[in-house]
């Protein structure tokens, strides 16, 4: 419907030229007794033109070239607001479209030929993945699939340390845990590395080398075997949820292949950085920002400011259009600085899309879910995804704003009821796919021949919320926010739900039902298509 009104205003903009001087949009009006789609074209236009908006309003209807059949009638609302009402002839159009596109509509190739980057996770080796970083995964591929589906090229990257203190802390917490299985008594400090998991690891090399490590280095084989069994850990967490990676990126490459050095040389080469109390600062106060920061320090080693602008110059060598990192909230005062130092340097920072998520908390019963059990003081993602399944996991994830605090309810995420949002959008793709078996067993197939037989309000306010699918998926996707598929799933299902109690499928009239079979096959496509992106099973039973 909505490409239909662009066709109508493109061709109205050739008899007013004004109307090429704005963008014109069209918006689903809150209310259904105001049309189907409305603009605020005329008000836009009021302020240049100093004409009243409602006055405007009347000249753009009267220019508009419309087919009856497809607008049953245009109206002006409020102070200047053109409303749109199509004909219930029109409307059921949408399902010939879906039926033969599948699995393939609400894709777009707006963006095709362009390459994007979506690196995410990126936690370095020492320990599982927690429930913070499991927001963050699940997020991170939702953005990356949602640019895949408005036709980006996209590479999902993984960036990680296997240096520095975290790294030797981890090496001597596996050392210490070792020494204690010689039966050495340890006293093992409150800072080190405390899950079980560490046991884990310290029991597997006395199992391999028994006591012949006893005077190995923390940073040899402690440290090494630790970082390998932890990133087999963190890889097979995340393929529970079907996350997988194109690229691994170590920062330690930065350093070993000299863009560090370079780096340095080339902030040094344009004044941008100097030494002050044996440390290197880096300019910002000229570069916009409030005051220089230290990119090394007095020992020599570098703040996070300094690989991290190495890194993103390594991303844009490889060429992407789009490159998009996730932090969490904790992240959120630093990052400016590396945009900063980029710009600098004379590269296109409004390429770098910085996403900021906020923290999630666990409920039960009421009550903040404070510790795991057995590793640590916090909640494993694996243990998370053991206790709800993949499915919840992904879909709680993402189903209320990144820049929301989340609570996730592990009561309602367990139950098998319309509470929990998942289950509602499971069960309603389950039982249209229940439904077209039981009509098939009734001799009853799929046609588009009497979709104007589609007149009742429940099945033409279903049929226009199909219209709304690939608007929804490229909004979503050009401003990130993937909460607004879920939420447009779930309205989709109500109204799936409402039609099907109020309008019968078998012991219908034979035409009625079997357009009512194409709405609903259309219905199923569109949950199944929209699951997907966030990660979700559509499953055809439950």
């Amino acid at each position: 419907m909505k490409r239909y009104l662009y066709e109508i205003f493109n061709r109205a903009s050739e008899k007013l030229d004004y109307l090429k001087t704005v963008e014109i949009s069209f918006s689903v009006p809150n209310q259904q007794s105001h049309g189907d789609y409305s603009t605020n074209a005329a008000m836009l236009l009021t302020k240049q033109l100093k004409r009243n908006p409602r006055e405007l309003a009347n000249e753009i209807i009267s220019s508009l070239d419309y087919d009856k059949s497809i607008i049953e009638k245009i109206e002006i609302a409020g102070p200047g607001f053109i409303n749109f009402y199509f004909t219930t002839s029109y409307v059921p159009g949408i399902i010939k479209e879906i039926i033969a596109d599948q699995d393939q509509f609400g894709r777009s190739d707006k963006y095709s030929g362009k390459k994007a980057q979506v690196e995410f996770v990126s936690a370095n080796p020492t320990g599982p993945l927690t429930v913070g970083h499991g927001r963050n995964a699940v997020i991170g591929d939702t953005v990356a699939n949602m640019l895949e589906w408005i036709g980006y090229e996209v590479e999902r990257e993984y960036y990680f340390n296997n240096a520095g203190r975290q790294m030797r802390v981890l090496g001597d917490s596996v050392r210490l845990r070792y020494l204690e299985l010689l039966g050495n008594k340890i006293d093992f400090p409150e800072d080190y590395y405390q899950g079980e998991y560490i046991k884990d690891i310290a029991k597997k090399l006395f199992d391999e080398h028994k006591k012949s490590l006893v005077n190995e280095n923390a940073e040899g084989l402690f440290k090494q075997t630790a970082e390998k069994e932890i990133f087999n850990e963190i890889n097979k967490t995340l393929k529970r949820i079907n996350i997988f990676f194109a690229n691994y990126f170590n920062e330690n490459n930065l350093y070993e292949n000299g863009n560090i050095k370079s780096l340095l040389d080339e902030f040094e080469k344009r004044d941008l950085s100097y030494e002050r109390e044996d440390a290197i600062w880096l300019k910002l106060s000229k570069l916009g920002n409030e005051v220089d920061k230290v990119i090394v320090k007095s020992t020599g080693e570098p703040t996070y400011r300094l690989p991290d602008i190495a890194y993103h110059i390594t991303k844009y060598e490889r060429g992407y259009d789009l490159m998009v990192d996730l932090f969490g909230s904790d992240h959120n005062a630093t990052y400016p600085d590396v945009l900063a130092g980029l710009k600098a340097l004379g590269y296109d920072s409004d390429k770098v899309k910085v996403l900021i998520h906020q923290f999630v908390t666990l409920i039960q019963k009421g009550e903040i879910v404070k510790m795991s059990t057995r590793k640590a003081n916090y909640i494993t993602l694996d243990e998370l995804i053991d206790e709800v399944g993949s499915d919840v996991v992904r879909y709680f994830f993402i189903m209320r704003s990144i820049t929301s605090h989340l609570n996730f309810d592990l009561d309602i995420a367990k139950k098998q009821s319309d509470e929990n949002p998942v289950f509602y959008l499971q069960y309603a793709h389950a039982r249209i796919s229940s439904i077209l078996r039981m009509t098939k067993e009734e001799g009853l197939t799929v046609s588009t021949d009497n979709l104007h037989m589609l007149t009742a309000p429940e099945e033409q306010n279903l049929l226009k919320k199909l219209y709304e699918f690939p608007d929804v998926i490229l909004f979503s996707a050009e401003n990130f926010e993937p909460h607004r598929i879920s939420v447009y799933l779930e309205e989709l299902a109500s109204l799936f739900h409402k039609f099907y109690t109020v309008c019968r499928i078998i012991g219908s009239e034979k035409n009625l039902a079997e357009a009512r079979i194409a709405l609903i096959l259309a219905v199923k496509s569109v949950i199944k298509n929209g699951l997907a992106i966030l990660g979700v099973t559509a499953p055809e039973k439950m």
